[in-house]
């Protein structure tokens, strides 16, 4: 019996925005897709991915698209209050992330839920554009591992290479031609096996979390066929 597609779950919305945006992704982009057979499994997972570009959510938007795991993202909570965007955003299906709020676990509430639907829940732990001056990724937040150690769900390192040659970091000009390759590889999930059960203390958290990094760090090298730094860049706002 043929497995029926997770697409056919969506709503009209999600899909409107799936058939307006993906004809322009393939005009304007190559793809190279590898290690896709990493996205093959039953309920929920989350894809944590690194951050260089704007532009870089829709190439792992249309990564995870053309393998039938429809991803819903987290992005920031006030998004969602942007008049017209906020409200599409919303009715997507895309998850807030609460930063404001008090108590961490609330905070990624809405990413527990989707992987205990069966979602594929995409998240970049690093919350912002590298600020490393080489684009590797930088020390990460805990909100993936959080979500992991909630609900046990694989934790899949997706990197890419090429979106930053599309829209530079901080960039607000998109540079369409020629066509820019964009790499997309999604690893093995992230061994956090030892983790689970235990009493999630900060410790805990640090280390799942530099797993999920290392994974991401280690994909990305793959790629860029280059040895990234010995130490990742620590988490900063500030720009480079």
């Amino acid at each position: 019996m043929a497995r029926v597609s997770r697409k056919s779950r969506l709503g009209f919305v999600y899909r409107l925005i799936v058939v307006i945006l993906r004809p322009l992704l393939v005009l304007i982009t190559k793809r190279d897709y590898r290690g896709v057979e990493n996205l093959n499994f039953d309920g929920g997972i989350i894809a944590a991915m690194n951050h260089n570009s704007w532009f870089d959510p829709f190439v792992v938007a249309q990564f995870m698209w053309d393998n039938d795991r429809p991803p819903k993202f987290l992005a920031k909570s006030t998004i969602f209050r942007i008049p017209v965007i906020g409200q599409l955003v919303y009715l997507a299906g895309q998850i807030p992330v609460y930063r404001d709020s008090r108590h961490a676990k609330i905070a990624v509430r809405g990413a527990i839920k989707g992987v205990e639907r069966g979602e594929a829940i995409v998240l970049s732990p690093e919350g912002t554009l590298t600020r490393d001056p080489n684009l590797w990724p930088m020390d990460g937040k805990t909100g993936a591992a959080r979500i992991a150690l909630a609900t046990k769900a694989p934790v899949i390192p997706v990197a890419h290479w090429g979106a930053q040659f599309v829209l530079a970091p901080y960039s607000k000009k998109l540079k369409l031609f020629p066509r820019k390759t964009v790499i997309v590889q999604a690893g093995k999930p992230v061994d956090l096996s030892d983790l689970y059960g235990q009493e999630i203390t900060g410790e805990v958290l640090k280390d799942a979390t530099s797993r999920i990094m290392d994974a991401i760090t280690n994909e990305l090298a793959q790629i860029r066929n280059e040895t990234p730094p010995a130490q990742r860049m620590p988490w900063t706002k500030e720009r480079p």
